[in-house]
């Protein structure tokens, strides 16, 4: 799709057939004061960035960004992520490290037996991911967090700009939303039985 529309309105949207997949996909809640920021891994900026607003704002005392060795960063995606939190004002010492984790299912195992083996606090806790990668990461981290844990999730856009008014207006992003899509279908279906 060439001719970009501006972005519609949430009463427009609602009147899409696809606003099912909308409100699926694009989790965002409101944020108060949490025990700790959780960043799944990745290899855009903006999740590190905006967990340094919000560390800098007072909302967590520890971010803890999740990621290992990414062949496009030519490092780990904690170190990147560590890197952008130290300029955007967060102190060393309250970032927590885990590099080890390959997949999103590795940064909710390896931030839970983090946060378990340094006996940290997380009955709230601030998901910080991608636009179109909130649902899943949200489902991610309650399938492996106890169900008491509360998750505050708030999507920022990455590099490619996905938004939840205006990802069905390029062929890119509609390719990139319907992979979550899929993605969710296919990883969750064994966990239902299990949360019932």
């Amino acid at each position: 799709m060439t001719n970009m529309k501006k972005a519609s309105t949430p009463s427009e949207l609602a009147q899409h057939p696809f606003a099912c997949i909308t409100e699926l996909i694009f989790v965002s809640t409101e944020l108060s004061p949490a025990d700790l920021i959780l960043v799944p891994g990745g290899s855009h900026p903006q999740q590190m960035k905006r967990a340094a607003e919000l560390y800098r704002q007072g909302f967590a005392s520890y971010v803890l960004p999740s990621g290992g060795f990414n062949p496009k960063l030519g490092e780990t995606e904690w170190s990147y992520f560590r890197r952008i939190g130290v300029q955007g004002g967060i102190p060393e010492e309250a970032i927590l490290r885990e590099d080890q984790a390959a997949n999103t299912f590795d940064n909710a195992r390896y931030s839970w037996a983090l946060i378990q083996e340094k006996k940290l606090k997380a009955e709230r806790v601030i998901l910080i991911c991608k636009n179109q990668h909130a649902r899943r990461a949200l489902l991610t981290y309650q399938t492996v967090f106890p169900r008491t844990t509360e998750f505050q999730v708030c999507g920022v856009p990455d590099s490619r700009g996905i938004h939840r008014n205006s990802w069905y207006q390029d062929e890119a992003k509609i390719q990139a939303v319907m992979r979550e899509v899929e993605k969710i279908g296919a990883y969750f279906g064994p966990h239902i039985p299990k949360w019932v």
